[in-house]
C-alpha cells in the first residue's frame, strides 16, 4: 500500500470523485489507462468481451486498492453498450470520463484483397461503435466531462499490412473534431494516437526483428509503453486539459505524423 501511495502522490489525484469508463480495458493500453485513472482517484468501470478477462482485471486493480467495477461489453453489441452505460449510472450515478479504446485488426491482407466482411467489422468496431456508445452515454455526461478516443500513428500513414485498420484510425481523427464541435461546451473530446507499443494486440509489428526496426524509426530510440499512453490519456481527460478539445495528441516518440 505504501508503494501505491507513493505513486499516487507522484502522479496526483486529478480524478478524485469522478467516474470513468474505459472500453477494451482488461489488458494492454486500455488496462494501463484504467489503472492510471484509478490511481488518480477515479472510480473506474472496465470492460471487455469475456467475463473471465473482466474478472481477472478487476481483481488486479482491486488488489492495488482501486475502486473498480467490471462489465462485459462487446462494443459492437447494442445491448452490451446499453448495459455498460446503465450499469455505470446505476452504480455511481454519473459519468465524467469515457475512454474509447476498443479496436480490431483481423486481417493483414492488402486493402484490395480484404473481404467485405472484414471491412465491415473494422468499420463497425473501430469507428461506428464509438459513436453508438456516446449516443447512449451523452444524456448522463456531466458538465466538464471528457471523451478520449484512442486512434493510432497508423492513422497518419496506413501501412500495407494494416491498411484498412489505419484508415479507420484516420477516420477517428475526423470523428474527434466532429464530436468536439457537437458536444461542446458540456464535454471535451480529444484523441491519443499511440505509436508502436508492445502489446498482445500489436505483437506482429513489435516482436523479434520488428522491435529494433521500429525503435530506429523513432527519435527517442525506443518503443512506447502502455503507461506512456495512459499518461497522455489521463492528461487529456483531466482538468489540466480544460481548454483543449478537438485535438489529437500523438504519443509516438517522434515518428512522422502528418496527413
Amino acid at each position: 500500500m505504501a508503494k501505491i501511495m507513493d505513486m499516487e502522490t507522484k502522479i496526483g489525484r486529478r480524478f478524485e470523485g469522478k467516474v470513468a469508463i474505459v472500453t477494451a480495458s482488461t489488458q494492454g493500453i486500455g488496462f494501463a489507462i484504467a489503472e492510471r485513472l484509478g490511481l488518480e482517484g477515479a472510480s473506474v468501470v472496465i470492460s471487455s468481451r469475456k467475463q473471465k478477462n473482466v474478472d481477472e482485471a478487476v481483481e488486479k486493480l482491486k488488489n492495488k486498492g482501486l475502486e473498480v467495477f467490471g462489465v462485459v461489453c462487446h462494443v459492437s453489441n447494442a445491448q452490451h453498450r446499453k448495459d455498460l452505460i446503465q450499469k455505470t449510472v446505476d452504480k455511481y450515478g454519473k459519468i465524467d470520463v469515457i475512454v474509447s479504446n476498443a479496436a480490431v485488426n483481423p486481417s493483414v491482407d492488402p486493402l484490395l484483397r480484404t473481404l467485405e466482411s472484414i471491412l465491415d467489422k473494422l468499420w463497425e468496431i473501430n469507428v461506428k461503435a464509438t459513436v453508438l456508445l456516446l449516443q447512449e452515454a451523452a444524456p448522463h455526461l456531466q458538465k466538464g466531462s471528457s471523451i478520449v478516443i484512442i486512434s493510432s500513428i497508423a492513422g497518419y500513414n496506413p501501412q500495407p499490412a494494416m491498411a484498412m485498420y489505419g484508415v479507420t484510425k484516420t477516420a477517428l481523427l475526423g470523428l474527434t473534431k466532429a464530436l468536439a464541435t457537437e458536444m461542446a461546451p458540456v464535454t471535451r473530446v480529444n484523441a491519443v494516437a499511440p505509436g508502436f507499443v508492445p502489446t498482445n494486440f500489436a505483437a506482429y509489428i513489435t516482436k523479434d526483428e520488428g522491435v529494433k526496426a521500429n525503435e530506429e524509426k523513432t527519435l527517442l530510440g525506443r518503443l512506447g509503453t502502455p503507461k506512456d499512453m495512459a499518461a497522455a490519456a489521463a492528461f487529456l481527460a483531466s482538468d489540466d486539459a480544460c481548454y483543449i478539445t478537438g485535438e489529437t495528441l500523438i504519443v509516438a516518440g517522434g515518428l512522422p505524423s502528418r496527413l
